[in-house]
């Protein structure tokens, strides 16, 4: 597999927690309006520019993208950031309550992920790949890194590891408490044992920002037909992506909410769902202690589900996972959900926000009734994968997510 070091596009150490933002996807536009009310300097300027109007535009026109570009532009003149003098790997670490991660930021291949070795395990839609790869294009910059992951090597772990000593570039505390530190590896021996240790790794894995990857790629295609008499070495046909271990990273339970019971009583619908499931009424809050455990929360009270056997294919990776299970057994048959992309009876609420909110929003009576999942593994996600299948809909939430802004690759 490909790892090329780049010079980075990147912030000076006095304005990286001012600049680095979420990624463009996990906030509302309201949501990176109110963080650069009071912050001019935020990166959300660059990867969402619709803030930058007071009024209502399309997010697809280049007018409307050339003021991210500008933006971009601004943070360069000002000294804000500044471009790398030689192709570098940056050690990324992040830290977050007890969790720990530890990987590095770098370019991959376009051509790669075309071949389909790096594998993804999610739908893109159409709608969205447009609009980032327009992005791309009219900003010329990969401005929010991908979430990749490798399986882990102890060998190659270890080239990594040791460079995340020291004195860092950047160590900033985030407005959700997660540490972000950053070393600059600008040593080319050491750069070169990373680069070669990967040559022999199969195959990479998306972890988290499909749509990244894909824009990416169709902005590659374009330039390329643009320029007929590519070498295969101009920035465009390499893109961002933090790369991390397997074993380093952390899915949270993505959990479900619905509007209503389908017109059934609460025993009429409790009836129904114990013809699948064992249905155990619980003491207090309860949180799925394994797979195969479901949490629900009806009228005040917690039950646990438990698929009864034969319910669900235990040999098929797809129909196994506990987003199948609830899905194929409850949420399509009894609560009439047959398309959760698109049905506005059922949301989902990612574990970041806790049990807490599956209970308040019942609670509040603005959803019936709530399920709280088990995370999927990483294991299942890799097996999912490597067999070239797509997980269901809204199956794993990565935490802590990436930070826009810490480095950007220029093309």
């Amino acid at each position: 597999m490909v790892v090329r070091p780049f010079k980075a596009l990147r912030p000076t150490k006095e304005m990286v927690s001012k600049i680095a933002a979420k990624p463009y996807d996990v906030v509302t536009e309201e949501q990176a309006r109110e963080v650069a009310r009071n912050n001019p300097y935020t990166f959300y300027k660059v990867s969402r520019p619709e803030i930058n109007f007071d009024h209502p535009v399309d997010t697809h026109d280049p007018k409307v993208l050339e003021t991210g570009r500008k933006h971009l532009e601004w943070l360069i003149e000002n000294g804000y950031m500044f471009m790398e003098d030689k192709p570098c790997i940056y050690i990324y670490q992040q830290q977050w309550k007890n969790h720990i991660q530890t990987g590095f930021f770098a370019t991959f291949s376009v051509d790669e992920y075309i071949e389909n070795k790096i594998k993804k395990h999610e739908l893109t839609r159409k709608d969205k790949e447009d609009e980032r790869a327009l992005h791309v294009k009219v900003v010329k910059a990969h401005t929010g890194p991908v979430f990749l992951m490798y399986k882990s090597k102890p060998e190659i772990d270890n080239l990594i590891f040791k460079h995340a000593t020291g004195t860092p570039e950047y160590d900033f505390t985030d407005e959700t408490g997660v540490r972000h530190i950053v070393w600059v590896l600008k040593d080319e021996e050491e750069i070169k044992k990373i680069v070669d240790a990967f040559k022999n790794v199969d195959a990479f894995y998306i972890a988290d920002g499909h749509h990244r990857a894909a824009a990416a790629v169709r902005a590659a295609i374009d330039f390329r037909n643009e320029n007929p008499n590519y070498t295969g070495e101009e920035e465009f046909n390499f893109f961002l992506a933090a790369l991390f271990p397997h074993n380093q990273l952390k899915i949270l339970d993505y959990n479900r909410v619905v509007k209503d019971l389908n017109g059934m009583s609460e025993d009429e619908f409790l009836r129904k769902v114990s013809e699948k499931f064992e249905v155990t009424p619980v003491e207090g809050v309860y949180r799925p202690e394994r797979k195969h455990t479901i949490g629900m929360y009806l009228s005040g009270k917690w039950y646990r589900l438990e698929p009864k056997s034969g319910t669900y294919d235990e040999n098929d990776v797809i129909a196994s996972l506990d987003v199948s299970i609830l899905q194929n057994n409850l949420l399509a048959p009894i609560l009439g959900i047959e398309n959760p992309r698109t049905d506005k009876r059922i949301d989902f609420v990612g574990g970041i926000l806790g049990i807490e909110e599956l209970i308040r929003l019942v609670d509040s009576g603005a959803f019936k009734v709530a399920f709280a999942m088990y995370p999927t593994s990483i294991d299942d996600l890799l097996r999912v994968s490597d067999e070239g299948k797509i997980m269901p809909p809204k199956s794993t939430w990565f935490e802590p997510k990436l930070k826009s802004g810490i480095v950007v690759h220029l093309i």
